[in-house]
């Protein structure tokens, strides 16, 4: 498509928002037209994200009434969400329903948890809240791009930045049939998965050389992991996940451990993984145990695994902003508008971050 594209982004005062407008600003088929919040309506993007200054100079956020009034009826529109929550899909239905009713063509990536179920009960026994759009969900898929191989929906549900995390690693290895479908995973996240306001288990004396485990078996996207991992290979898999907060903002590790079925080599299990992965251009399978500092600031993913008798080892590292959230967001937004899969995705990270 060369047609350039309009986006607008949704709760964009966040982490992940700000991450979605510094990816959009640099992307050469989407043309920024409002970065959307209530709050802070008519103030300066830059005030908020300075490091987005040069972008976006004096450019202000607007209002949830007023961004459609800059799109032209008939226009292509991809619409992302980084809004809270329980809060999103109700701002989601609303944008939806504007554009409809100035003829837009629109896809939609919503970056909370609010479409990442196929129906509204799940979701509502893990967040404890009723849904804000039930009558949308069965126009919302969810997965990782890497993992969905035909997309049978107009929009998507990203899932979350554990959740991917733990996929990119479990998929593979499920499909393969070396394991009998229970997985025991361990996570360390930064403190930006936490969000923009401040919370007890982010302020930094505490998260400051410190590293503790929270929700031990009980994180509420352990029933996420387990449906998506089941809709992406077919087989009911067992996870038992135990995260933990790290001392450092940005980044995911994630050590996913598995009984197999018969031994297993190094060398038989990364070619399941290389073979899995081979026509995906952010998922990069190492010989040597991945680092948080490779993938930080990128749409990058990288994997190590390791055997030993009937046991199984993968280790999956990404940017918990990026890949978890902004940069899988654009990836699926690309896909959803047959744009190539890596448009706006390719830039250098930096180092020593």
């Amino acid at each position: 498509m060369s047609e350039h594209i309009q986006a607008v982004v949704l709760g964009a005062t966040g982490y992940v928002g700000g991450e979605l407008l510094r990816l959009i600003s640099a992307h050469p088929d989407l043309d920024f037209t409002a970065a959307v919040s209530e709050s802070r309506s008519g103030e300066s993007i830059a005030a908020t994200f300075p490091n987005l200054a040069a972008a976006y100079g004096d450019q202000c956020f607007a209002g949830h009434d007023r961004w459609i009034d800059d799109l032209e009826t008939g226009s292509n529109l991809a619409l992302f969400s980084a809004a809270p929550h329980g809060a999103s899909a109700a701002l989601v239905a609303n944008a939806l329903r504007a554009a409809a009713n100035k003829d837009i063509n629109v896809h939609a990536v919503d970056s909370s948890a609010d479409f990442r179920y196929t129906n509204r009960l799940d979701y509502e026994v893990v967040y404890g809240t009723e849904h804000g759009a039930p009558d949308l969900l069965a126009e919302f898929q969810s997965g990782v791009p890497e993992h969905v191989a035909e997309i049978h929906a107009a929009h998507v549900g990203h899932p979350g930045c554990f959740a991917t995390a733990v996929l990119l690693a479990a998929v593979p290895l499920i499909r393969s049939g070396l394991t009998d479908g229970e997985i025991f995973v361990t996570g360390i996240t930064g403190s930006t998965g936490s969000g923009r306001s401040p919370q007890p288990g982010t302020h930094h004396p505490e998260r400051h050389s410190n590293l503790y485990a929270y929700k031990p078996l009980a994180h509420r996207h352990t029933p996420e992991i387990a449906a998506l991992t089941e809709a992406a290979t077919g087989h009911d898999t067992r996870v038992h996940f135990v995260p933990h907060s790290g001392p450092f903002a940005r980044g995911i590790h994630t050590t996913v451990q598995a009984k197999a079925v018969r031994r297993v080599s190094d060398d038989i299990l990364r070619d399941v993984f290389a073979q899995a992965y081979a026509d995906s251009p952010f998922v990069d399978v190492v010989n040597d145990t991945p680092r948080l500092k490779n993938v930080v600031a990128s749409n990058h993913c990288q994997i190590g695994i390791a055997t030993g008798e009937d046991t199984v080892v993968i280790m999956s590292v990404i940017d918990n902003l990026v890949k978890g959230a902004a940069g899988g967001a654009v990836q699926w937004m690309n896909r959803l508008w047959n744009l190539p899969q890596s448009a706006g995705l390719t830039g250098a990270a930096p180092g020593w971050t």
